[in-house]
């Protein structure tokens, strides 16, 4: 299917007006009935309770019942990828989404595929943490097909929206079918991983590899287009000039939001000053095995035993403490190639069902384009 020649027939020569999204003749703007409430003071219920990104909690009560599209007003996750939702039903509307839907003109899913192809930084106000007012999402425009002619120009809404709404059917299978493919993977790995105390040895990760130390830098030490890895407590590692360690090595991140997170690289790197490098294991125990092991069950230890204040954090002896079963060579390499195969099913983007759904979301969003690429202005 062409979809710009789709959308050119359904079209069949008709006219295109575009108009704010502040027209009351197309378009509600309900943000009058949005309440937040603090989290200590909700009340527990079915209700889903939509922030700028997602639903945050499930309360009783509500603020709006209907088809409605949720667009961020401040804290969206991502400017780029500018936070719009779908809600359909009685839900709870805090006041960091502007809550707008469809008059009877307006398909208000036909709206919120728009809305997802808006570049919205333009209207965005404020420093770090941008915000939409509602005087600049009125502002934006959006395209009405065949205005003159509403029963048609529903038609030609419903269609696109059938079309789309395949897509992301479609996706949605999928992804129910991730997640139910991650959670039988853990339930079989943890059965994998986990042994009796008699069957095997166990061995403190302090007996197991011979370095367990920190970095040595602070954290805001990293650079633009660095040569080497630099391994912060954030779950990603940014670049730098400089390397400290040249090894295979296995880092956790010692403190913060991400504290027990774990990384593994082999060649040269730096980390900061809290983050530990384990290194150097003993003959009868493979770094493979091993970071498999702590992948599964170190940050549940982490987080029983870490430090609680301001911000989380672990000390040495928290992790050479830490016990670790000693199998066979031949039974550790076992069980990492079945970690790993299970592994690759559930997050590889270049096989299993990761790749699927990011073929298909591009297939969204290559048809979304084409269809709703109406013409402007002498286009028309």
């Amino acid at each position: 299917m062409s979809g710009s020649g789709y959308l050119e027939r359904l079209l069949d020569g008709a006219a295109v007006e575009w108009v704010p999204l502040g027209s009351d003749t197309f378009f509600e703007v309900a943000n009058n009935a949005r309440r937040p409430v603090k989290a200590s003071l909700r009340e527990t219920g079915a209700t889903p309770y939509y922030g700028a990104n997602n639903i945050q909690d499930y309360v009783d009560g509500f603020t709006h019942d209907g088809e409605y599209v949720l667009i961020a007003e401040d804290g969206s996750a991502s400017l780029e990828n500018y936070s719009v939702q779908y809600a359909v039903g009685r839900f709870w509307a805090n006041n960091h989404v502007h809550v707008v839907r469809g008059t009877d003109a307006v398909n208000t899913c036909f709206l919120f595929h728009l809305l997802r192809t808006v570049n919205f930084q333009p209207y965005l106000t404020g420093g770090g943490r941008a915000k939409l007012t509602k005087g600049q999402l009125v502002e934006i425009p959006i395209p009405i097909p065949c205005p003159e002619n509403p029963q048609k120009s529903l038609a030609i809404q419903a269609e696109i929206v059938r079309i789309l709404d395949a897509f992301t059917a479609l996706t949605a299978e999928l992804t129910a079918e991730l997640t139910a493919r991650k959670t039988q993977y853990n339930h079989y790995c943890n059965q994998l991983l986990n042994f009796d105390s008699t069957e095997v040895e166990w061995k403190t990760l302090g007996e197991i590899v011979g370095t367990i130390k920190t970095g040595k830098l602070n954290a805001n030490a990293m650079v633009e287009n660095g040569k080497y890895p630099f391994f912060t407590c954030d779950s990603k590692p940014f670049k730098i000039d400089t390397f400290a360690f040249d090894t295979e090595a296995i880092i956790v991140s010692g403190n913060g939001s991400q504290v027990g997170h774990i990384n593994y690289y082999n060649g040269k790197f730096n980390a900061y000053q809290r983050t530990y490098i384990l290194a150097d294991c003993i003959q009868e125990m493979t770094i493979s095995f091993l970071l498999t092991y702590l992948k599964a069950f170190l940050r549940p230890y982490i987080m029983q035993h870490s430090k609680k204040g301001s911000v989380p954090y672990i000390t040495m002896p928290m992790l050479e403490r830490f016990a670790v079963p000693v199998p066979s060579l031949a039974e550790q390499a076992r069980i990492v190639a079945i970690v790993d195969k299970f592994d690759t099913l559930t997050t590889s983007l270049t096989e299993g069902l990761p790749r699927e759904i990011a073929l298909r979301q591009k297939q969204y969003e290559y048809y979304r384009s084409l269809l709703l690429s109406f013409p402007k202005g002498d286009q028309a």
